[in-house]
């Protein structure tokens, strides 16, 4: 058998390689360098395995731009990231400049300008001894550190420009010399490798969180959440999924314009109920299913509210399902934050999509509710004619008779008035069926009947009427939209004591002569019912939904004792300035 030659590495037991032969065979690929670079191997070796380890994105960016600084002996290293038109930078990550400098220079390279727009634009290595020299360079802004030597590398992921390595100001005054420059395109090589997996772990984490997302508006609404609460949701996920500053919902209006509906946002913001009239371009584009992106909304000439004004990009998703556009949700970041990529826009259209379904199934369960809700009150309506209005008259017809055979003047007289009490409440209940028998838009539209209507509807699953009082002129006092969120509360409040409270009693008190703690009139919308009142550790959906709604109008909304024995029982009030 013949000796194996000496360039293979020979196999061990366990299948490697002889480390004897492949040092030996490293050590060849080492006889062309120079001394110097030979020297430095090590350092470089060192250095990409630090820029291989971990997973997220914008870690493996700072520890690139520290190694990279450590291998070429750099004072500063940044790396600007590309944006996707390729015409700037979407990132600038750096090291070797602190905090309070930072600060003090404010707003980062963009990249639309100087030697880091050239390298956009040509990326290649650039070697300076003098960058302020060079005639593309435009300067330093306030408070930048002086900066002479200078050296750019461009990065590379699977063949596409990522962005450019920086280095300045080499230790010593020196100047970056080819050793460097070797050193660091094999460093940008690595970069590229670890950014790339980082860019797939990043991209698969993200759409793991936008599918929980959407799981997450879908059980909501399928664990029985009535509609607001479900755009609610859908408004706090797409705020926390896409990384913006609001998650906002709007629902077309009756005048051909868009209505926000749910707000999510870390400060009061006063959106909700605000209307986007038709006449702008945008609307126009949403209602006709296509999506709106913006990349600073502040300066956008289509943008039509000040609302919109302190927002940066946008996201603009039509909720459309089977053609039919059902509303919009917005995702917009501060200003100053960095732009959606494609992947965020992505995935935010496909969340758009199953939110879009989550509303399509709301309004059949608010359709299945109120088609229950009209079939009840109809049999209601002619129980009441058909059995209840025939025995009172029956009834009268009784006492008429005996009225006439009594000679005793005083049975006469109180069977008189009884007849007379029978009468009235006969009148009464045919003003109740003609009521019930009203649709929708036949009711009238001022704030006492609304109210009233809401009553009514919650008196058939109740199975008793909430008794109601109205304080002041409240028709003509309390603006359209304070009465809208007010009706909404009052829906709220009845359907959490219908749900939750197992009440025999009901108060509902509108008082529309409330002075509210800044001195500003306002109107105070009380329910009261002596039920079980709210467990300990229960779920608080609804009241947190009723002091949201209050605050958007700058009200507030809260909680306490009700009208049962010892203060049994809840008393939910919620008030808000004319």
């Amino acid at each position: 058998m013949s000796a194996p030659s000496a360039s293979a590495a020979s196999p061990q037991p366990d299948g490697t390689s002889d480390p004897v032969e492949v040092a030996k065979k490293a050590t060849r690929g080492l006889q062309g360098l120079s001394p110097e670079l030979t020297a430095r191997v090590p350092q470089l070796l060192e250095a990409m395995r630090s820029v291989g380890a971990g997973l997220e994105l914008h870690t493996t960016l700072d520890r690139i731009c520290e190694t990279a600084a450590e291998l070429a002996d750099a004072h500063y290293a940044a790396i600007g990231v590309v944006s996707e038109d390729g015409k700037g930078l979407s990132d600038f990550v750096y090291f070797g400049i602190g905090e309070e400098t930072a600060e003090r220079i404010g707003r980062l390279p963009d990249g639309h300008k100087g030697l880091l727009g050239a390298l956009i634009h040509q990326p290649e290595t650039l070697r300076l001894a003098d960058l302020s020299a060079d005639p593309r360079s435009c300067g330093f802004p306030a408070h930048h550190p002086p900066m002479r030597t200078f050296l750019g590398v461009p990065i590379r992921v699977q063949g596409e420009i990522f962005g450019n390595l920086y280095l300045t100001e080499k230790r010593g005054g020196a100047e970056f010399n080819e050793y460097d420059v070797h050193m660091v395109r094999v460093l940008a090589t690595e970069a590229g490798i670890a950014i790339g997996n980082a860019r797939l772990y990043e991209a698969a984490t993200q759409r793991e969180r936008w599918i929980d997302g959407s799981v997450a508006v879908t059980t909501a609404l399928l664990s029985g959440s009535d509609a607001e609460e479900a755009l609610a949701v859908v408004a706090e996920q797409a705020r926390h999924l896409a990384d913006s500053a609001a998650g906002i919902v709007l629902l077309p209006d009756d005048e051909g314009g868009m209505e926000i509906v749910a707000v999510s946002s870390d400060e009061p913001s006063g959106m909700l109920g605000v209307v986007i009239p038709p006449e702008s371009r945008i609307i126009t584009d949403l209602l006709a299913g296509d999506s709106v992106f913006l990349d600073d909304a502040a300066t956008d000439p289509r943008v039509m509210t000040d609302l919109a004004r302190g927002y940066g990009p946008v996201m603009m998703l039509p909720l459309q399902s089977d053609g039919r556009v059902m509303g919009t949700l917005v995702t917009p970041r501060a200003r100053g934050a960095r732009p959606f990529t494609e992947t965020e826009r992505t995935l935010a259209t496909q969340f758009a999509s199953q939110a879009a379904l989550a509303l399509m199934m709301a309004e059949a369960q608010r359709d299945r509710e109120r088609l229950a809700v009209y079939e009840d009150r109809d049999r209601i309506a002619r129980d009441l004619h058909d059995l209840v209005i025939q025995r009172l008259f029956a009834t009268g017809m009784m006492l008429e008779s005996a009225q006439r055979r009594s000679v005793v003047p005083e049975v006469q007289t109180g069977v008189g008035k009884a007849v007379d009490e029978l009468d009235v409440t006969i009148q009464e209940i045919r003003t109740a069926i003609f009521a019930l028998q009203q649709g929708p838009a036949e009711a009238p539209s001022g704030l006492r009947t609304r109210v009233l209507r809401e009553i009514n509807m919650a008196a058939v699953p109740l199975g008793f009427k909430p008794s109601h009082h109205f304080v002041g002129p409240v028709d003509t006092m309390v603006g359209e939209l304070t009465g809208k969120n007010l009706i909404a509360a009052l829906r709220e409040a009845l359907s959490n004591a219908f749900r939750h409270a197992r009440a025999d009693r009901i108060d509902v008190v509108v008082d529309g002569t409330v002075s509210l703690p800044d001195g500003q009139r306002g109107v105070r919308l009380t329910v009261s019912d002596d039920g079980v009142g709210i467990a300990e550790g229960g779920r608080r959906s609804g009241l947190k939904n009723l002091k949201r709604r209050a605050e958007s109008l700058g009200g507030d909304s809260w909680y306490g004792a009700g009208i049962g024995e010892d203060g049994g029982g809840t008393t939910v009030v919620w008030q808000a300035p004319y």
